[in-house]
């Protein structure tokens, strides 16, 4: 037992290391998320439950499920022994020294969710033989990939989120599923929708998963279904534990007639196809193609200037979608790519039993088709599929290669979210060190298999790096600053679109390539 406790003292280095590496950052800059999560303390500590969902006196209204709610007022009962004041709702814009070290601090703390789900994760990791020396060891490197994300360490620690603690609950269910403990993992994905409702891109794969490898468990020869072994109990199971926790959090909202509110403010549709930040995806492909026509049209007198929106389509809070010269997308248009971007993907796993690594390939799958098509992405979605690809990154060289193509372009769309000068230098540094790691670290795990990239990778990545130094360095310093302000928002999020599709693209073909082989088996 004591030498099994040494062979994992590293993990505890890092994670102590990492958290002290947190509190540096304190008092760094911090968006208007900072002011969201102070205000939704105030509302959940001043207001009675009934009110949660219908306060409006400030513009960031209370917009997550019921128990991340409830998490909040968990908080402001602490909050309140250090800075009373910034628990008033009238308090709009309260940023005392208290309040933002109590709040910084409880991102750091509620980050303890996601060292323990990263140590799980760690310990799921299978290997032929693992390296005697830890460093190069892939539990180790996996370690790193999870507790150092340069995606959450700016995003959570200088941005201000608690995307660590939510994305603990869900590295924790797939390390359920890994280790086929799977009501567990049912279990902790049903809170974590009921804390996020984003998490529901990824509930396909989970509903599919669980179906067919839980409650059916027997499988003809051929590796179809045998439908005469499907267990009731099983099922009976799982909906007790995803209605028990639905009725714990929705419950006393549905007991007040106050369903239709909370779920307005869960989906509001009235908001932008994109964020104000163009997330890489499908529809910033889409939206720029259509500001470059508008442009060109207005060049050669196709178009009256006059008459076209003014970036109509980037309503950062509420505001509705209208595109200059190709045709406006609706909230169902949106919805309907994003279905038939996951249907093969999840017919894959329900024709055949898969395995657990299978489930994550989807989950994968799902989490980058809703990036790429769904509706108002928000940028910071991509670690949706970064996070959980680490694991498969340091156990499959090619799984590696789509990493860290995914990881570097996605990482790089997060930029703009840091674009104050004083923080230039920390998040250019960070993303090097990360990126540099990741490329030797996996690139060492792999070796004896070859290279890691393919040509067109590098010079897609090469070009990347030209991207960041043009819109970064260069462009503050032309004249074009004053002219075109959002041309480096722009070229950002093309460019990454193009590699984030890229990816999304070479995972189906590991998932299809993986089926075509099990037929000629």
């Amino acid at each position: 037992m004591a030498a099994q406790a040494d062979s994992w003292s590293w993990f505890t280095a890092l994670a102590v290391g990492v958290s002290l590496f947190k509190c540096l950052f304190i008092n760094a800059y911090h968006s208007t998320d900072f002011e969201v999560h102070r205000n939704w303390l105030a509302i959940t500590h001043s207001l009675p439950l009934s009110r949660w969902y219908h306060e409006n006196s400030s513009e960031w209204t209370l917009d997550y499920p019921p128990l991340f709610a409830w998490l909040e007022r968990g908080l402001a009962q602490a909050a309140r022994h250090w800075d009373g004041d910034m628990l008033r709702l009238d308090n709009l814009n309260y940023a005392s020294p208290a309040t933002v070290l109590f709040q910084r601090l409880s991102v750091v703390c509620t980050d303890l969710l996601f060292i323990y789900a990263a140590r799980e994760c760690c310990r799921c990791i299978r290997v032929q033989k693992a390296p005697q020396v830890v460093l190069s060891q892939p539990s180790f490197v996996l370690a790193v990939l999870l507790l150092w994300n340069f995606g959450l360490l700016i995003v959570d620690h200088i941005h201000f989120q608690y995307n660590g603690f939510l994305f603990g609950f869900l590295l924790l269910s797939v390390a359920r599923h890994l280790q086929s403990r799977h009501l567990q993992g049912a279990l902790l994905f049903a809170v974590l929708l009921n804390l996020k409702h984003i998490f529901l891109y990824v509930a396909p794969a989970y509903g599919i998963f669980l179906l067919r490898s839980y409650c059916f468990t027997l499988d003809r020869p051929d590796g179809s279904i045998r439908w005469s072994s499907f267990a009731p109990l099983r099922l009976l199971a799982l909906g007790s534990i995803v209605v028990s926790v639905f009725a714990l959090s929705f419950g006393p909202f549905v007991a007040m007639g106050q369903l239709s509110q909370v779920v307005s403010r869960l989906f509001p549709f009235r908001r932008g196809l994109c964020h104000a930040y163009w997330a890489p995806n499908a529809w910033a492909l889409y939206s720029g193609a259509d500001k470059a026509l508008a442009v060109l049209g207005v060049r050669l007198k196709l178009l009256q200037e006059a008459e076209l929106p003014r970036a109509a389509m980037t309503g950062g809070l509420v505001q509705e979608v209208q595109h200059a010269v190709l045709p406006s997308v609706p909230p169902a248009a949106t919805l309907l790519c994003t279905l038939l971007a996951v249907v093969p993907a999840l017919v894959s796993i329900w024709r055949r039993r898969r395995g657990n690594r299978a489930f994550l390939r989807c989950l994968l799958l799902c989490a980058l088709a809703s990036f790429l098509f769904g509706w108002h992405v928000h940028e910071k979605a991509i670690l949706l599929a970064v996070l959980p690809l680490s694991i498969l990154a340091v156990e499959s060289r090619e799984d590696a290669g789509i990493f860290l193509v995914l990881s570097t372009t996605g990482h790089y769309s997060l930029f703009p979210l840091l674009f104050t000068p004083a923080e230039m230098i920390i998040k250019v540094c960070l993303m090097l060190m990360f990126t540099i790691y990741s490329f030797t670290a996996l690139g060492n795990l792999h070796r004896s298999q070859g290279s890691l990239l393919r040509p067109m990778e590098v010079a897609y990545l090469l070009g990347l790096a030209a991207v960041a130094i043009a819109c970064e360095f260069i462009f503050p310093l032309s004249p074009w600053q004053q002219k075109l302000p959002f041309l480096p928002l722009l070229a950002t999020s093309v460019y990454c679109a193009v590699g984030v599709s890229y990816s999304f693209l070479r995972l189906y073909a590991t998932l299809l390539r993986s089926d075509d082989k099990r037929k000629q088996l």
